[in-house]
């Protein structure tokens, strides 16, 4: 390991391109995670219809058929068995093949405000948001690594959706420990528009906050990933820090 705290952060989850719409959050700051299609033909893949029942969230008509993509997955999560996560894309694993046993993997997705009378740190239209993270269970594997694994260790894996693919095609793989967790309440990375990014990007992270930030993989590194462990922690307990405040 590391000698400073070192974490990630990697955007996720329904957009407006895939699959057209934003998961919704809410007055109270809780919000719905939602998956992107899944796009590669898959073995036990649920769809979005599966996931209703246990959704505040009503998915429209149109993709109730449609199998999700369900990474990250969380084990609290609607058909989820642990917590992992992969990705095939270099500009992803990159970033998350340089993480180590015990550093921090976030995720942020963009959400749309639903329903009235959101606190400040909710934009009034859209806004992107940490909704999870997991601390690393062991080094992160590489998709060549994944395959000279012993069949033990692959099993932990089994439910990513990158592995129920046909064909595996994750670039990396990483396996969330016991103290992982889809978080109850949305923690704001935007500012008081969706678009401006908050002090947690500009002054913790090496991301400049400019352009379309909430697209990107956005890094932390020792004091700035304790910072963020500690805003995210208070902002779960109920507290509601000053940076979050538009």
């Amino acid at each position: 390991m590391s000698d400073g705290e070192r974490a990630l952060a990697l955007n996720v989850g329904a957009n407006t391109n895939e699959p057209g719409f934003r998961g919704p959050v809410y007055p109270d700051g809780s919000f719905e995670y939602l998956p992107i299609p899944e796009t590669e033909p898959a073995n036990d893949v649920p769809a979005y219809g599966d996931l209703d029942a246990e959704l505040r969230f009503e998915t429209p008509e149109s993709v109730r058929d449609t199998p999700v993509h369900l990474d990250p997955e969380f084990e609290e999560y609607p058909c989820c068995e642990g917590y992992t996560y992969g990705d095939p894309h270099g500009v992803k694993a990159r970033p998350l093949l340089e993480l180590e046993t015990g550093d921090r993997l976030y995720f942020y997705a963009t959400l749309t405000a639903a329903g009235e009378g959101h606190p400040d740190w909710v934009p009034p239209e859209w806004g992107a948001f940490l909704i999870g993270e997991f601390r690393l269970a062991r080094d992160p594997v590489s998709g060549a690594a994944y395959e000279a694994l012993a069949t033990g260790e692959r099993a932990a894996f089994d439910s990513n959706a990158h592995v129920k693919r046909e064909r595996m095609d994750a670039a990396a793989l990483v396996l969330g420990d016991d103290s992982s967790a889809l978080y109850e309440r949305a923690v704001p990375l935007s500012g008081s528009s969706g678009t401006e990014a908050n002090e947690l990007v500009t002054e913790c992270s090496e991301d400049s906050g400019k352009g379309p930030w909430w697209r990107r993989p956005l890094r932390f590194e020792d004091g700035g990933a304790k910072r963020l462990r500690e805003a995210v922690e208070g902002h779960r307990s109920g507290d509601t820090p000053e940076q979050f405040e538009a």
